[in-house]
């Protein structure tokens, strides 16, 4: 199994192109395709998709354009609502065939209180929690949900820890507090221990707080949390582990002993695809929503030497190692 997510990691990207250029041969000239990205283009996971995206897009010769609505930068709720408004104008003024979104603030402050069931085609990438929370499907939406193979890092993460107990540190966040409601669901059981931030402050004292309480710690995505500082974070947790923890961004990964890491082409190739099928006469609501399915596992080396493991050589032959 986790061969399958090392190989497909490194053939999605093919795979995406191929199937993009599949359809080319359909004119696609004159037809606009507009980009709503909930964060800023610095967050190296927006960065990927959007390249991704349009990879596929300017192959087929489309006109798109770009919106970044920088809500973890700008995360007030007043804030956040500028923007979508601001969006929204963008949106009307460049008269889209179809408008592509990537995660979830996009969905939650454009789409569904704007464009719902509207007459122009949305597809959505990106979005962490479940699409039955924004009450989708809509008519003239399509997306891929983006699913943490959390279980499979928890089964890993056991093999090295002292007992079962499960913690969980993220920011205060509406997504963040949703993803943690569906762990429940997909251990099938309940977190022992979750803690929200919302200042550097209160990160670090809840990451020490759970080296004590639990046995094992999933690390959510900390940006957004104002002063955080990737590098200081790193220096604290390497002083201060004490069990091991896991994670799902690659941006984690230097402070996470191992962890499954989402990727986001596969985001971005699911939705320009798809975008080509309903620019060719496909209806939104008859493409199905996905679920993602690929990962890339890691595991670090200096965590593991602070932590006193020694990893399986199951795991060092497939794995991407940080020393």
């Amino acid at each position: 199994m986790i061969i399958k997510w090392v190989l497909r990691r490194i053939l999605i990207i093919a795979l995406g192109w191929c199937l993009g250029n599949m359809v080319f041969a359909q004119d696609y000239k004159g037809k606009r395709v507009f980009i709503l990205h909930s964060y800023s283009d610095q967050y190296p996971w927006t960065h990927t998709i959007h390249q991704t995206v349009r990879s596929i897009l300017d192959g087929a010769e489309i006109t798109s354009s770009v919106f970044y609505m920088d809500t973890k930068n700008h995360s007030s709720e007043a804030e956040k609502l500028a923007a979508a408004q601001q969006a929204k104008l963008r949106i009307d003024q460049f008269k889209p065939d179809v408008v592509i979104t990537s995660d979830d603030d996009a969905v939650r402050y454009v789409l569904m209180p704007y464009y719902k069931n509207s007459r122009i085609p949305f597809i959505f990438c990106g979005l962490n929690v479940e699409a039955g929370v924004y009450g989708l499907p809509y008519t003239n939406t399509t997306g891929i949900l983006e699913v943490q193979l959390l279980s499979e890092t928890v089964k890993n993460l056991q093999d090295y820890a002292k007992g079962p107990r499960i913690g969980t540190l993220a920011l205060d966040g509406f997504s963040e507090h949703e993803r943690v409601e569906n762990y429940h669901t997909q251990l099938g059981r309940e977190v022992d221990r979750s803690y929200f931030s919302r200042s550097v402050e209160e990160w670090q004292d809840s990451f020490l707080r759970l080296q004590h309480e639990v046995d094992m710690v999933i690390l959510l995505n900390p940006k957004g949390l104002v002063g955080f500082d990737m590098e200081a974070a790193q220096a604290f947790v390497e002083r201060n582990i004490r069990v091991p923890s896991g994670s799902y961004v690659p941006w984690m990964s230097k402070m996470s002993l191992l962890g499954i890491t989402l990727i986001p082409e596969e985001q971005g190739a699911w939705a320009a695809q798809n975008t080509l099928k309903i620019l060719g006469g496909q209806a939104p609501n008859s493409i199905p929503i996905a679920r993602s399915k690929e990962g890339k596992l890691f595991i670090n080396l200096k965590i593991a030497e602070k932590l006193g493991i020694t990893f399986k050589s199951s795991l060092l032959r497939v794995a991407e190692i940080l020393r």
